[in-house]
């Protein structure tokens, strides 16, 4: 199954979505935009984030989750080419008046937030083990040794490299034990969220500043095709804009955490 949250106008700030789900006819019509949606090709059905009202209280929409059949009538799925090495392929769907049974809406009307926000949480603990997974600084802790000085062009052992790599360890170790800390929460059915934003945060720092210097350490065999770190440059860079914003996640540390208002 996709999941369809992100949208053109709104990213993946549940409370900017516009795509609608209204009742009609014993069950709801969806009408909206939804972008950057990961494989949809191999998915038999989405689950798709929709408005279906207002919280007077609040403002705020109210969220309800729907499964729609990836081959549902109304609704065209167009291929989105986007410059990353990765194994699913991005989407932008367009929903035009696509008709759901009511037994497809997940949690009930307007039910959407909570259930959105918990299956949220875990896909930031993914999205960090993810970044700090990342090889780059296995790989260069391999290379930049004096025995390397024959890989033809990497910079390898200069005495300048040795502390900007270890702060790149120690960002990436650090980012690690905050996904762990996370991971360990949500398993333990405890809250999750501020864990899973920073480590989700951290990660995504750590990750882009031990590839930068992985690829600086390796000279002109950092954009090697062979050496495998330009071409993680993408998913890296993408980890920090998605699946959620850095804003998001400091809002979410503003508000949460330090008890500041909303901005």
């Amino acid at each position: 199954m996709a999941f369809a949250i992100t949208e053109p106008d709104a990213g993946s700030n549940s409370h900017r979505i516009s795509t609608t789900a209204v009742p009609s006819e014993g069950g709801y019509r969806i009408n909206g935009t939804k972008y950057y949606i990961s494989g949809v090709d191999e998915a038999a059905q989405i689950l798709v984030v929709t408005r279906t009202g207002l919280d007077e209280a609040t403002g705020r929409a109210t969220l309800s989750l729907f499964v729609v059949d990836s081959d549902a009538p109304g609704l065209e799925v167009v291929p989105l080419p986007v410059e990353i090495r990765a194994p699913e392929k991005q989407f932008t769907l367009f929903f035009d008046d696509v008709a759901v049974d009511p037994s497809r809406c997940i949690g009930g009307e307007g039910a959407g937030l909570r259930t959105l926000f918990f299956g949220l949480n875990p896909e930031r603990v993914v999205s960090a083990a993810v970044l700090t997974g990342c090889r780059a600084m296995h790989w260069t802790r391999r290379r930049a040794t004096p025995t390397s000085a024959r890989c033809g062009g990497c910079r390898s052992h200069p005495p300048g490299a040795r502390h900007p790599l270890a702060e790149a360890a120690i960002a990436v170790e650090l980012a690690r034990l905050m996904c762990d800390k996370a991971a360990w929460l949500f398993d333990e059915g405890q809250d999750a969220a501020e864990a899973s934003n920073m480590a989700k945060f951290a990660a995504a720092d750590a990750a882009g500043i031990a590839l930068d210097r992985a690829i600086e350490t390796h000279g002109g065999n950092g954009m090697a095709t062979e050496y495998g770190l330009a071409t993680l440059w993408g998913i890296v860079r993408l980890l920090k804009v998605a699946p959620v914003s850095r804003e998001m996640l400091l809002n979410f540390v503003a508000q949460r955490t330090l008890g500041l208002p909303r901005s």
